[in-house]
């Protein structure tokens, strides 16, 4: 089935909320100081920003899902949802979740798809997403189309989590995470098609590094095609860049049970 004929049958004939619309500027990939700091974006088509409600903003009270709608920032679909205060919000959509269905955020609800409540308070074997890694800073991962996690022990003050990577990690009980799984799983058979879609999406071509001179990628440099032209490469500033660790130790390891699998 392809995208086209799948969000006919998902979501709702509507312009998006207006109040909910955000205009962002573009910045081709540069940072604060006019420099490329992510490579191979640019252009695209023009996209307002939806607002999304990744914590729990309307605590305590019901609410209903008026649309299911197409966001063009990230994968999974979104949906907008009438408090009975009668405002509005876009939250992340789960898979199966209609139009007319009610849901609530709350300490322990009932554990129905698209309800959010606390760790503490859903069963082992559910599927959530939307999770929070420190109480009141809203979701953080599992944010993915397709994407859940499944709580696997409840051992305060935390929650172990397998995550879609198959990690397991602690997470304490006192976060919340909505139920189910992310809309639009089949996302990952989609095929972009074309190298002009590709550029609506805002990605420019990419060039291998080996094509390149020393100066503007590692592994630039070499005669002919050859794998990588420096035998120790290293990046512009003179730092050694394959083989070496970059990431820095940060304090969240140290709630990780189970290593994820690495490619």
């Amino acid at each position: 089935m392809t995208k086209t004929q799948n969000s006919k049958k998902i979501l709702t004939k509507k312009k998006p909320e207006k109040k909910l619309l955000l205009s962002l500027k573009k910045k081709a990939g540069r940072g604060r100081s006019g420099r490329i700091t992510v490579r191979h974006r640019g252009g695209g088509a023009k996209r307002l920003y939806r607002l999304i409600d990744f914590g729990q903003e309307k605590l305590e009270i019901p609410g209903k899902v008026i649309a299911l709608e197409y966001d063009p920032n990230r994968t999974a679909y979104i949906a907008l949802i009438e408090y009975e205060d009668s405002e509005k919000k876009y939250i992340l959509a789960p898979k199966d979740l209609q139009t007319g269905d009610k849901i609530i955020c709350q300490e322990a609800a009932e554990i129905k798809i698209g309800n959010r409540i606390r760790l503490m308070n859903i069963p082992v074997g559910a599927q959530v997403y939307n999770v929070e890694l420190e109480p009141g800073r809203g979701g953080k991962i599992v944010k993915a189309a397709g994407t859940s996690a499944k709580v696997i022990a409840q051992e305060p003050p935390y929650t172990h989590l397998e995550l879609p990577s198959k990690e397991i990690r602690k997470i304490p009980q006192q976060c919340f995470a909505s139920i189910g799984q992310v809309s639009h799983p089949e996302k990952r058979f989609e095929k972009i098609g074309k190298a002009g879609r590709k550029r609506l999406k805002g990605w420019r071509p990419t060039v291998r590094g080996t094509a390149m001179i020393p100066p503007d990628h590692p592994h630039g440099g070499g005669e002919g095609r050859s794998p990588i032209g420096l035998k120790h490469p290293k990046t512009p500033w003179g730092k050694p860049a394959k083989g070496v660790k970059t990431r820095r130790k940060k304090w969240t390891e140290r709630l990780i049970i189970k290593q994820r699998k690495h490619r």
